[in-house]
């Protein structure tokens, strides 16, 4: 169990009988025995862009600014314009981490019947104020740590590096984008 989290693409590419060849699209489904796809009726392609496991700093983020604060484990959609503020902003909390080695914690286990993190060596974000003022990390059940340390930076730095190729692959808004999460 955890936070697993999707962005999904989904670009219109159904064909009319007023569209010009060039404008056309090209649909092909190969390779799945007993499918029963046809490719004339096609009208979206689905693409998984990004997938997530516990960036509840990420997750927050999106419920937050493009579900109005609703998290109801659900999809919702979020406008390329809100991609490219998400890359932004996680681009600058990329930038102004600075890491420090020390323990971290890597989950909890009950000792004497008292719930205590499990404690390994690693590095964590010596002055997370910019981290949590942009991108704060938020708890729920199986979202996993809270803490600003090398795996919040991690998921940090794959969203800004994900978003930002997909920006510069599309370079316009040409898609519909939906996230989606469930626990």
């Amino acid at each position: 169990m955890g936070l697993d989290m999707n962005l999904y693409k989904r670009t219109y590419v159904k064909n009319w009988e007023h569209m010009k060849d060039d404008e056309r699209h090209c649909v092909a489904v190969t390779g799945n025995k007993g499918a029963s796809i046809k490719p004339e009726r096609v009208a979206y392609v689905v693409e998984e862009v990004a997938y997530w496991r516990k960036a509840n700093a990420i997750h927050n983020w999106l419920v937050q600014n493009c579900n109005g604060g609703d998290d109801n484990n659900g999809e919702f959609e979020v406008s390329f314009d809100d991609l490219k503020e998400l890359a932004r902003i996680c681009s600058v909390v990329v930038a102004s981490a600075v890491m420090a080695k020390g323990k971290i914690r890597n989950g909890y286990t009950f000792v004497d019947g008292k719930l205590v993190g499990m404690m390994e060596d690693g590095e964590y974000i010596a002055e997370p104020s910019i981290a949590h003022e942009h991108l704060p990390t938020c708890d729920g059940c199986f979202f996993g740590s809270t803490d600003y340390d090398q795996y919040y930076l991690e998921n940090v730095k794959f969203t800004a590096d994900t978003l930002n190729a997909l920006i510069a692959e599309d370079g316009a808004d040409r898609a519909d984008y939906y996230y989606s999460a469930s626990w």
